[in-house]
């Protein structure tokens, strides 16, 4: 995903798997290809900036290196979409059915619409992507049976 366009970066919090269920910070980063997860730091203390850029991908101890990846070929979809407090819940479904909770401010552009659309930006991609791959592969398989039936 490294060499994926950056279409978003900043801040999103993620509920935790354990059993108190917290809401974490994360610095997240969309690309086309899905959406980076990167531990959430408070203050200056080395890690993530949001300044990153090449250095941090660059060094085996930067974001890239701590960074937790959902990439959208293994995601099915963005769901449960709710707004309360000033603040937009939702949830991204993997293929597996594993649901991973999010929240973000309710200002501007919510991470939840972005998400979705580069989503089926991707889905879209790969199914006009396949439906090419048939049509060459169609296309050359009838070709090369007719180039047999002129040689008989």
């Amino acid at each position: 995903m490294s060499d994926a366009k950056v279409m978003r970066d900043g801040p999103l919090e993620k509920r935790s798997s354990g059993l108190l269920q917290l809401w974490k910070k994360k610095r997240c980063v969309l690309t086309e290809d899905g959406l980076r997860l990167h531990k959430g730091r408070s203050g200056g203390g080395g890690g993530c900036g949001r300044s990153g850029g090449a250095d941090a991908q660059s060094s085996p101890f930067g974001c890239k290196a701590q960074a937790k990846e959902l990439r959208f070929e293994r995601m099915a979809t963005v769901d449960c979409v709710e707004y309360k407090r000033g603040l937009v819940y939702f949830t991204v479904v993997m293929a597996t059915g594993k649901e991973i909770d999010f929240r973000c401010p309710q200002e501007g552009t919510a991470w939840n619409a972005e998400i979705a659309l580069a989503l089926v930006r991707y889905k879209n991609l790969q199914a006009v992507q396949t439906g090419k791959n048939r049509h060459l592969l169609s296309s050359s398989s009838s070709s090369s049976h007719l180039g047999e039936d002129e040689e008989l």
